[in-house]
């Protein structure tokens, strides 16, 4: 008697399960996301004439009218050259960047140079050229390249 007891309702479960699987969905499944890509050039079209095709190609805006298209004229100073510049001596004390074996001078970075003189707190006087367009991992400064270094 026990062993009908467990056994009916196991038996009834195990029939009505593989049941549960075959019957339609209740809810709606989510619809899948389309997406619609428009070309990138407008399809050609018959001309009016009725022979050829025109195709009429997107145009490239430039820029608006009251931006200025060239740079303004001026002195060379921290980041305002865009490249080599003339040959310059700064005088001052170095100061250390805020990465390692960066040192500034005046707002320039010191980029070569004796690095037993280059160091910071040391009162110098260097000669070389600004290299704006030069790519470097020291954060700050506009790049000087150094030609010769002399204590001040």
């Amino acid at each position: 008697m026990r062993v009908t007891r467990i056994g009916v309702p196991l038996l009834l479960t195990c029939l009505a399960l593989p049941a549960c699987g075959t019957g339609e969905p209740t809810t709606e499944p989510d619809p899948v996301p389309t997406v619609t890509v428009a070309p990138s050039t407008p399809p050609a079209a018959e001309s009016p004439s009725g022979g050829a095709t025109v195709s009429t190609a997107p145009q490239t805006p430039g820029p608006p009218e009251d931006l200025p298209t060239s740079v303004p004229g001026g002195t060379p100073g921290p980041g305002k050259s865009t490249g080599s510049s003339r040959p310059m001596t700064l005088t001052g004390t170095v100061e250390a960047g805020v990465e390692h074996d960066c040192y500034l001078l005046d707002g320039y970075l010191l980029v070569g140079g004796s690095r037993d003189l280059i160091r910071p707190g040391a009162r110098l006087s260097v000669t070389g050229h600004v290299q704006a367009d030069l790519m470097t991992t020291c954060q700050q400064g506009t790049p000087f390249m150094v030609q010769r270094v002399e204590p001040a």
